[in-house]
């Protein structure tokens, strides 16, 4: 017997496809999913192969019936591959979430769906209001000071941004052209990073890595192939950066600040710079059509947590010329990021 027109049977159900709100209105729901399986390490105990709701419920101690509904949520994302027999296995996306392998997002993970950036967000409505961070209203500090005092959040969101631009670095210093001699001045350059990949790819450069002192005692410069071509220097990027460089970095700095102290930050780094030298800001950079982009996310996280945001060309154009640049070009990256090439005047 037929079924009925109003009844189909389970194998013929019309589905309809999840729309853009569904997403959206899901989205807090597919994120807390998200960090349930990374904190119990599933994406670790696939790494062998694949396994059953009820082979990894007994090995992360946790319950096989709700397990299996969180892993099947996240595999219809794409995240976890589920065969007919109802065992997992690890995808692409989910290769990342493993601890210890090569780019690996756990840590990014756990800081973007941690609690504090939660209440960020939640933040949003007032912040329409207001125009005030989420998270200063939240937990009473501007989010750098915050991390200072809870050691930590502190620790989470220092391991995460490095496991963010570990593989952006080599994507970025692959993608200008940098001299084969001169003295490049990485300012706020966080541990080094950038420097070091930049260091290693052109034997003939010297290096100056300027950060506050705290952050400079974890710096990552100590390698064989940058032995002797590089020196640190403590200090305020507000105050004074050291002079006499042939080039100059700011990678992710100006996107954490508004206008006016993006200014002041340029204006410093202006001061030490002679005529002709080059400076690369390396911050995403929005398209100003409209197209869609993974940055107007990011511009978002800037609108919650500190006082930044992502610009488009013309916005970095301004802030440069206003601040004795000229801008040269935009380079593009395979990253996020691009790097945006000005010269003293």
């Amino acid at each position: 017997m037929a079924a009925s027109p109003a009844h189909p049977s389970p194998g013929n159900h019309p589905h309809l496809p999840a729309s853009p709100l569904h997403d959206l209105m899901y989205g807090h729901i597919y994120a807390s999913a998200l960090r349930a399986v990374v904190l119990h390490g599933i994406p670790d105990l696939l790494a062998g192969g694949p396994r059953s709701a009820v082979d990894l419920a007994a090995r992360s101690r946790t319950q096989a019936g709700p397990l299996y509904r969180v892993l099947r949520l996240l595999a219809a994302r794409g995240l976890f591959r589920e065969d007919a027999g109802g065992t997992f296995a690890l995808t692409e996306g989910s290769e990342a979430l493993r601890a210890g392998v090569p780019n690996s997002r756990r840590a990014a993970v756990l800081l973007f769906t941690d609690v504090m950036y939660r209440r960020s967000a939640e933040g949003l409505t007032d912040t329409l209001h207001t125009g005030e961070p989420g998270f200063e209203a939240a937990y009473g500090a501007p989010f750098f000071e915050y991390l200072v005092a809870a050691p930590d959040a502190g620790r989470l969101f220092d391991t995460a941004i490095s496991s963010l631009t570990d593989g952006v670095n080599a994507q970025v210093a692959g993608s200008y052209s940098f001299p084969d001699r001169g003295t490049v001045v990485d300012v706020a350059g966080g541990r080094g990073g950038l420097l070091r990949e930049v260091l290693t790819r052109s034997p003939g450069l010297t290096g100056v890595l300027f950060e506050r002192p705290e952050t400079l005692a974890d710096h990552l410069l100590d390698s064989g192939e940058t032995a002797g071509r590089w020196r640190t220097e403590g200090g305020d990027l507000f105050a004074a950066v050291p002079e006499g460089g042939d080039l100059y970095l700011l990678k992710n700095i100006l996107h954490d600040w508004p206008d006016a102290d993006c200014l002041r930050i340029l204006a410093t780094v202006r001061r030490a710079m002679a005529p002709g030298t080059r400076l690369l800001v390396i911050d995403a950079v929005l398209p100003a059509d409209g197209t869609p982009d993974p940055a107007v996310a990011l511009d978002i996280v800037m609108l919650m947590m500190l006082r930044g945001r992502e610009r488009t060309a013309a916005e970095f154009e301004g802030l440069l010329t206003r601040s004795g640049f000229r801008l040269r070009g935009i380079v593009p990256t395979p990253s996020l990021t691009s790097i945006v090439e000005a010269e003293a005047v």
